[in-house]
Protein backbone atom coordinates (compact mmCIF):
# COMPACT_ATOMS: atom_id res chain seq x y z
CA UNK A 1 0.00 0.00 0.00
CA UNK A 2 1.22 3.50 -0.83
CA UNK A 3 2.11 6.02 1.83
CA UNK A 4 -0.07 9.14 1.92
CA UNK A 5 1.92 12.33 1.32
CA UNK A 6 0.78 15.67 2.74
CA UNK A 7 0.23 18.01 -0.18
CA UNK A 8 1.26 21.65 -0.30
CA UNK A 9 -1.17 23.74 -2.35
CA UNK A 10 0.59 26.61 -4.12
CA UNK A 11 -0.84 29.46 -6.21
CA UNK A 12 1.54 31.27 -8.58
CA UNK A 13 0.42 34.82 -9.42
CA UNK A 14 2.32 36.49 -12.25
CA UNK A 15 1.14 38.42 -15.30
CA UNK A 16 3.99 37.05 -17.40
CA UNK A 17 2.21 33.92 -18.60
CA UNK A 18 5.27 32.00 -19.80
CA UNK A 19 7.05 32.50 -16.47
CA UNK A 20 3.94 31.62 -14.44
CA UNK A 21 3.21 28.46 -16.40
CA UNK A 22 6.86 27.37 -16.44
CA UNK A 23 7.22 27.84 -12.69
CA UNK A 24 3.92 26.06 -12.06
CA UNK A 25 5.05 23.10 -14.18
CA UNK A 26 8.39 22.88 -12.35
CA UNK A 27 6.71 22.95 -8.94
CA UNK A 28 4.07 20.41 -10.01
CA UNK A 29 6.85 17.89 -10.65
CA UNK A 30 7.43 17.70 -6.90
CA UNK A 31 5.59 14.74 -5.29
CA UNK A 32 4.14 16.85 -2.44
CA UNK A 33 3.10 19.98 -4.35
CA UNK A 34 -0.20 20.83 -6.04
CA UNK A 35 0.06 24.06 -7.98
CA UNK A 36 -2.16 26.46 -9.94
CA UNK A 37 -1.31 29.65 -11.80
CA UNK A 38 -3.13 32.97 -12.11
CA UNK A 39 -2.19 35.64 -14.62
CA UNK A 40 -3.56 38.65 -12.74
CA UNK A 41 -4.64 39.87 -9.33
CA UNK A 42 -8.36 39.48 -10.04
CA UNK A 43 -7.78 35.95 -11.35
CA UNK A 44 -5.87 35.15 -8.17
CA UNK A 45 -8.73 36.45 -6.03
CA UNK A 46 -11.18 34.25 -7.91
CA UNK A 47 -8.95 31.21 -7.39
CA UNK A 48 -8.65 31.93 -3.67
CA UNK A 49 -12.37 32.49 -3.21
CA UNK A 50 -13.28 29.36 -5.16
CA UNK A 51 -10.78 27.24 -3.22
CA UNK A 52 -12.03 28.57 0.11
CA UNK A 53 -15.65 27.87 -0.86
CA UNK A 54 -14.71 24.31 -1.77
CA UNK A 55 -12.81 23.76 1.47
CA UNK A 56 -9.40 23.35 -0.18
CA UNK A 57 -7.58 26.55 0.63
CA UNK A 58 -4.13 27.26 -0.74
CA UNK A 59 -1.18 27.02 1.64
CA UNK A 60 1.27 29.33 -0.13
CA UNK A 61 0.84 32.13 -2.67
CA UNK A 62 3.80 33.22 -4.81
CA UNK A 63 3.28 36.80 -6.02
CA UNK A 64 5.21 38.81 -8.61
CA UNK A 65 6.67 41.93 -6.96
CA UNK A 66 5.69 43.93 -10.04
CA UNK A 67 2.26 42.42 -10.53
CA UNK A 68 -0.05 44.53 -12.67
CA UNK A 69 -2.40 46.88 -10.86
CA UNK A 70 -5.72 45.65 -9.46
CA UNK A 71 -9.10 47.39 -9.38
CA UNK A 72 -9.90 48.72 -5.92
CA UNK A 73 -13.26 47.00 -6.17
CA UNK A 74 -11.62 43.59 -5.72
CA UNK A 75 -13.16 42.17 -2.57
CA UNK A 76 -10.03 40.57 -1.11
CA UNK A 77 -8.06 43.82 -1.04
CA UNK A 78 -9.72 45.64 1.87
CA UNK A 79 -6.56 47.28 3.16
CA UNK A 80 -5.14 48.48 -0.11
CA UNK A 81 -4.15 52.12 -0.35
CA UNK A 82 -5.19 53.53 -3.73
CA UNK A 83 -2.83 55.61 -5.78
CA UNK A 84 -3.83 58.74 -7.68
CA UNK A 85 -5.65 56.62 -10.26
CA UNK A 86 -7.71 54.73 -7.68
CA UNK A 87 -5.74 51.54 -8.20
CA UNK A 88 -3.53 49.28 -6.09
CA UNK A 89 -0.57 47.04 -6.80
CA UNK A 90 0.48 43.47 -6.11
CA UNK A 91 1.85 44.13 -2.63
CA UNK A 92 -1.61 45.36 -1.70
CA UNK A 93 -2.88 41.99 -2.90
CA UNK A 94 -0.53 40.41 -0.36
CA UNK A 95 -1.96 42.66 2.36
CA UNK A 96 -5.54 41.90 1.40
CA UNK A 97 -5.02 38.15 1.34
CA UNK A 98 -3.17 38.32 4.65
CA UNK A 99 -6.17 40.13 6.11
CA UNK A 100 -8.85 37.96 4.51
CA UNK A 101 -7.16 34.54 4.63
CA UNK A 102 -4.36 34.78 7.24
CA UNK A 103 -3.57 31.07 7.07
CA UNK A 104 -2.10 31.54 3.57
CA UNK A 105 1.63 32.28 3.52
CA UNK A 106 2.78 34.63 0.78
CA UNK A 107 6.19 34.85 -0.87
CA UNK A 108 7.10 37.71 -3.20
CA UNK A 109 9.10 36.88 -6.34
CA UNK A 110 11.32 39.74 -7.53
CA UNK A 111 13.49 40.40 -10.55
CA UNK A 112 15.84 42.65 -8.56
CA UNK A 113 16.80 43.43 -4.99
CA UNK A 114 14.78 46.36 -3.69
CA UNK A 115 15.00 47.02 0.09
CA UNK A 116 12.08 49.44 0.06
CA UNK A 117 9.66 47.13 -1.72
CA UNK A 118 10.88 44.16 0.29
CA UNK A 119 10.14 46.09 3.48
CA UNK A 120 6.70 47.03 2.14
CA UNK A 121 6.06 43.36 1.33
CA UNK A 122 6.98 42.27 4.87
CA UNK A 123 4.82 45.02 6.33
CA UNK A 124 1.96 43.82 4.13
CA UNK A 125 2.28 40.34 5.60
CA UNK A 126 4.60 38.52 3.22
CA UNK A 127 6.69 35.74 4.72
CA UNK A 128 9.45 35.86 2.14
CA UNK A 129 11.16 37.74 -0.67
CA UNK A 130 12.92 35.61 -3.28
CA UNK A 131 14.76 36.42 -6.51
CA UNK A 132 13.06 35.10 -9.63
CA UNK A 133 16.36 33.67 -10.85
CA UNK A 134 16.93 31.57 -7.74
CA UNK A 135 17.14 27.80 -8.06
CA UNK A 136 14.04 25.61 -7.81
CA UNK A 137 15.58 23.96 -4.75
CA UNK A 138 15.93 27.34 -3.06
CA UNK A 139 12.33 28.28 -3.83
CA UNK A 140 11.06 24.94 -2.51
CA UNK A 141 13.07 25.44 0.67
CA UNK A 142 11.43 28.86 1.12
CA UNK A 143 7.95 27.44 0.46
CA UNK A 144 8.43 24.74 3.06
CA UNK A 145 10.10 27.17 5.44
CA UNK A 146 7.29 29.73 5.47
CA UNK A 147 4.87 26.93 6.32
CA UNK A 148 6.95 26.49 9.48
CA UNK A 149 6.40 30.22 10.17
CA UNK A 150 9.90 31.15 9.03
CA UNK A 151 10.61 34.48 7.31
CA UNK A 152 12.95 34.30 4.34
CA UNK A 153 14.93 37.29 3.08
CA UNK A 154 18.18 37.39 1.05
CA UNK A 155 21.15 38.24 3.28
CA UNK A 156 22.16 41.05 0.91
CA UNK A 157 18.85 42.80 1.58
CA UNK A 158 18.80 42.45 5.35
CA UNK A 159 20.55 45.71 6.27
CA UNK A 160 18.54 47.76 3.79
CA UNK A 161 15.24 46.23 4.85
CA UNK A 162 15.97 46.81 8.55
CA UNK A 163 16.77 50.44 7.74
CA UNK A 164 13.50 50.82 5.83
CA UNK A 165 11.47 49.19 8.61
CA UNK A 166 13.08 51.43 11.23
CA UNK A 167 12.28 54.52 9.15
CA UNK A 168 8.73 53.29 8.60
CA UNK A 169 8.27 52.84 12.34
CA UNK A 170 9.50 56.41 12.91
CA UNK A 171 7.05 57.71 10.32
CA UNK A 172 4.25 55.64 11.87
CA UNK A 173 4.96 57.05 15.32
CA UNK A 174 4.87 60.59 13.95
CA UNK A 175 1.70 59.82 11.99
CA UNK A 176 0.03 58.41 15.12
CA UNK A 177 0.93 61.57 17.03
CA UNK A 178 -0.62 63.76 14.34
CA UNK A 179 -3.81 61.68 14.18
CA UNK A 180 -4.13 61.88 17.96
CA UNK A 181 -4.25 65.68 17.62
CA UNK A 182 -7.59 65.41 15.78
CA UNK A 183 -10.92 65.77 17.55
CA UNK A 184 -13.23 62.71 17.61
CA UNK A 185 -15.35 64.25 14.83
CA UNK A 186 -12.27 65.00 12.73
CA UNK A 187 -11.07 61.42 13.16
CA UNK A 188 -14.45 60.19 11.94
CA UNK A 189 -14.19 62.48 8.92
CA UNK A 190 -10.68 61.12 8.30
CA UNK A 191 -12.00 57.55 8.39
CA UNK A 192 -14.58 58.54 5.80
CA UNK A 193 -11.80 59.99 3.66
CA UNK A 194 -9.88 56.71 3.97
CA UNK A 195 -13.03 54.93 2.80
CA UNK A 196 -12.96 57.08 -0.33
CA UNK A 197 -16.05 59.16 0.45
CA UNK A 198 -16.39 62.63 -1.03
CA UNK A 199 -17.62 65.70 0.82
CA UNK A 200 -21.30 65.17 -0.03
CA UNK A 201 -21.21 61.49 0.98
CA UNK A 202 -19.48 62.36 4.27
CA UNK A 203 -22.10 65.00 4.96
CA UNK A 204 -24.94 62.53 4.38
CA UNK A 205 -23.26 59.84 6.46
CA UNK A 206 -22.55 62.07 9.46
CA UNK A 207 -25.73 64.18 9.13
CA UNK A 208 -23.73 67.38 8.71
CA UNK A 209 -23.90 70.17 6.18
CA UNK A 210 -21.42 70.07 3.26
CA UNK A 211 -20.01 73.38 4.50
CA UNK A 212 -19.32 71.87 7.95
CA UNK A 213 -17.70 68.82 6.38
CA UNK A 214 -15.54 71.09 4.22
CA UNK A 215 -14.37 72.88 7.36
CA UNK A 216 -13.60 69.58 9.11
CA UNK A 217 -11.65 68.34 6.08
CA UNK A 218 -9.62 71.55 5.96
CA UNK A 219 -8.89 71.20 9.68
CA UNK A 220 -7.82 67.58 9.18
CA UNK A 221 -5.39 68.51 6.39
CA UNK A 222 -4.01 71.40 8.44
CA UNK A 223 -3.45 69.37 11.60
CA UNK A 224 -1.86 66.51 9.65
CA UNK A 225 0.39 68.95 7.79
CA UNK A 226 -0.61 67.75 4.32
CA UNK A 227 -2.11 69.46 1.27
CA UNK A 228 -4.30 66.80 -0.32
CA UNK A 229 -6.82 64.12 0.56
CA UNK A 230 -4.54 61.45 -0.92
CA UNK A 231 -1.68 62.50 1.36
CA UNK A 232 -4.02 62.51 4.36
CA UNK A 233 -5.20 59.00 3.52
CA UNK A 234 -1.61 57.74 3.17
CA UNK A 235 -0.68 59.26 6.54
CA UNK A 236 -3.80 57.80 8.15
CA UNK A 237 -2.88 54.35 6.83
CA UNK A 238 0.60 54.65 8.30
CA UNK A 239 -1.00 55.48 11.64
CA UNK A 240 -3.22 52.41 11.42
CA UNK A 241 -6.46 54.30 10.76
CA UNK A 242 -8.93 52.09 8.93
CA UNK A 243 -11.80 53.15 6.68
CA UNK A 244 -15.26 53.89 7.99
CA UNK A 245 -17.57 50.93 7.38
CA UNK A 246 -19.84 51.73 4.47
CA UNK A 247 -22.86 49.70 5.55
CA UNK A 248 -24.39 48.06 8.57
CA UNK A 249 -22.61 50.21 11.16
CA UNK A 250 -23.86 52.58 13.82
CA UNK A 251 -23.84 56.29 12.98
CA UNK A 252 -24.12 59.07 15.52
CA UNK A 253 -26.83 61.65 14.91
CA UNK A 254 -27.08 64.64 17.21
CA UNK A 255 -25.81 62.70 20.21
CA UNK A 256 -28.18 59.80 19.50
CA UNK A 257 -27.37 56.47 17.97
CA UNK A 258 -29.09 55.84 14.65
Amino acid sequence: MGVSVARIRVLVVDDHRIFAESLAAALAAEPDVDVSAAGSGPAALRCLERAAAEGRRYDVMLVDAELGILPTGARAVPVAVPDGNGQVDGISLVAGVRSGQPSIRTVVLAEKDDPRRAALALQAGASGWVAKDCSLQRLLAVIRGVLRDETHLPAALLTGVLRELTAARKHRTESERLVESLTPREREVLRCMVAGLGRKAVAERLFLSPHTVRTHMQNVLGKLGVHSTLAAVALARRAGVGPAALAGDVVERGGQLA
